[in-house]
């Protein structure tokens, strides 16, 4: 009895990986020395050499991957490598953002109550900081700098309706594609990329109010830190993925790429969005609205 073995493609030695690790490695060097300020004002220089490099790698790395894969070279076998690495990648994603919701609800049910006496700490505020109004957020810290809180209505809720809109537009440019809908897809990703876009350009404008207007600044206490901190990662990521999104539509329209039975490239960038957008919403309703 004669056994078929499905053929499963192994790339050739690659030194991409050695780049992108040289890459980090003056990313991470030259913001470490570019916030100390130590050894002049070369780390600026250090960090942009490092995203430049990062940015070659990028390129160069997919490219490889693409070509490889409009060659016929993969198999579903690897198609299913793929979509297991993706999984794991946001997966990671996830455990990223848990950490600093975890920070946030450490603080507010933890760490703000004990500070005003909760429980057996009667002496804690007495010691640490006396007169303490144990409420959320925290609006004064010890050296005496007071803000505001940002309300979850103007911007934020704008900001909200714009990613579940961008949800759609998506999951519509995802049907398409299945369909063969060209046409459709093209308009409803390009459509996905403005909605990101225009969501960026309010957070930047929110963040302008947050300085300017309420006083809100990443040292503002625990409240600026958790507030800055996790907004400005999810921001960070939103970029990252209309960057994906923006890849994939120029795939699209000069190259022609994806078919309606292999187009895991735009899977792959529309489960990150999607991901995106659910962080978003549980930043909505635990750092704005509650």
């Amino acid at each position: 009895m004669s056994t078929t073995h499905e053929r499963y493609y192994v790339p050739h030695d690659s030194g991409w990986p050695i780049f992108g690790a040289l890459a980090l490695l003056l990313i991470g060097y030259g913001a470490a020395s570019w916030l100390t300020q130590a050894h002049g004002s070369g780390g600026v220089y250090i960090f942009w050499v490092g995203i430049a490099l990062l940015v070659v790698m990028l390129f160069g790395w997919f490219g490889t991957v693409i070509r490889e894969s409009t060659s016929g070279l993969y198999s579903d076998q690897l198609d299913r490598s793929f979509r297991q690495c993706m999984a794991w990648f946001i997966f990671s994603e996830v455990m990223f953002f848990l950490a600093f919701f975890g920070a946030l609800f450490y603080a507010r049910v933890l760490a703000v109550p004990w500070l005003g006496g909760a429980g057996n700490n009667a002496m804690t505020g007495e010691l640490l900081w006396p007169q303490f109004d144990a409420v959320w957020p925290v609006l004064k810290t010890p050296g005496g700098t007071e803000t505001q809180h940002m309300p979850w209505s103007g911007i934020p809720l704008i900001n909200t309706l714009i990613l579940l809109a961008s949800s759609v537009t998506l999951q519509v440019a995802h049907t398409a594609i299945e369909h063969g809908n060209r046409a459709r897809l093209k308009l409803f990703l390009g459509l996905t990329i403005v909605l990101g876009v225009v969501f960026l350009g309010f957070q930047v404008y929110e963040y302008v109010h947050a300085y300017r207007d309420l006083g809100l600044r990443l040292d503002s206490g625990i409240y600026g830190n958790t507030f800055f901190l996790l907004t400005g990662f999810h921001g960070l990521h939103v970029t990252i993925g209309a960057i994906l999104l923006l890849v994939i539509w120029l795939r699209i329209v000069i190259k022609d790429h994806f078919t309606a039975d292999k187009h895991f490239g735009f899977q792959a960038a529309a489960w990150y969005w999607h991901f995106v957008d659910v962080v978003w919403l549980n930043l909505f309703i635990f750092v704005y609205v509650l």
